[in-house]
């Protein structure tokens, strides 16, 4: 019996101090001042966003300083500081185990560029608006024509198939949005319109397009072509110049 008792008390010792221990540790991790942001891009292949853009936002953040007490970070709010920028998409912040804030950013996806007479803006891969980079361009579509039209959820779609299609994405570099809300194309290397008509049966219009495209510079005859209509389903109807 009197055995159980001494065990019983070193285990309660042992379990203060393992309490004490981690109350230690906590409080000296949460006085840790954090060090230098260190900032990784998920998409960094179109730069819209610099390392000191995002560093900026931290650190106004941070009040105006470089450093500050982990205790004193509301990550959260960082993340929403950092989400409302006109070029991100999304964000995660959080401090690693060796007291550093760690960045990511998922910057927004560009799949379009419209313009008209007043102003030009991407569209992106949502489907909203996004302001042009002075620090980067993407090389994606232009689009021309009504701008209401533009941000269509169809038109939208039109422009993901277009984006996510390695063919597509490759020769399709323009298109104009016509008063009748149909649309004409253009083709990266030769000067024919692609009549397509309005966003509807959209996959077999591609479908068709890629067939006939296929075919066409097989027997050298694309050059001859002025428009390549692709309104009707079931086949393509060429004008020669």
């Amino acid at each position: 019996m009197h055995k159980n008792w001494l065990i019983n008390i070193q285990l309660i010792a042992i379990f203060g101090v393992v309490i004490f221990l981690y109350s230690f540790t906590s409080k000296r991790n949460e006085q840790r001042k954090i060090s230098k942001p260190d900032i990784e891009f998920v998409n960094s292949n179109s730069p819209f966003v610099t390392h000191e853009m995002v560093n900026k936002l931290l650190i106004e953040n941070f009040g105006g300083s470089s450093s500050i007490k982990k205790e004193d970070l509301d990550l959260k709010h960082i993340e929403q500081t950092i989400n409302k920028h006109s070029m991100i998409d999304n964000s995660e912040v959080y401090v690693s185990v060796d007291g550093k804030l760690k960045t990511i950013v998922k910057q927004k996806t560009p799949i379009a560029r419209v313009f008209n007479n007043y102003s030009s803006f991407y569209i992106d891969y949502k489907g909203d608006r996004m302001p042009l980079s002075s620090n980067f361009s993407a090389r994606v579509p232009l689009v021309y024509g009504d701008v209401d039209k533009a941000l269509d959820k169809n038109f939208v779609a039109l422009l993901k198939k277009i984006y996510s299609d390695d063919f597509l994405k490759k020769n399709i570099i323009g298109m104009t949005i016509n008063d009748d809300g149909s649309i004409t194309m253009k083709n990266r290397n030769y000067s024919y319109d692609i009549i397509f008509g309005r966003t509807i049966h959209m996959e077999r219009k591609f479908d068709n397009y890629k067939a006939f495209f296929q075919k066409a510079v097989q027997d050298t005859l694309i050059n001859s072509y002025s428009k390549i209509n692709l309104k009707f389903t079931k086949q393509v109807v060429c004008t020669k110049e």
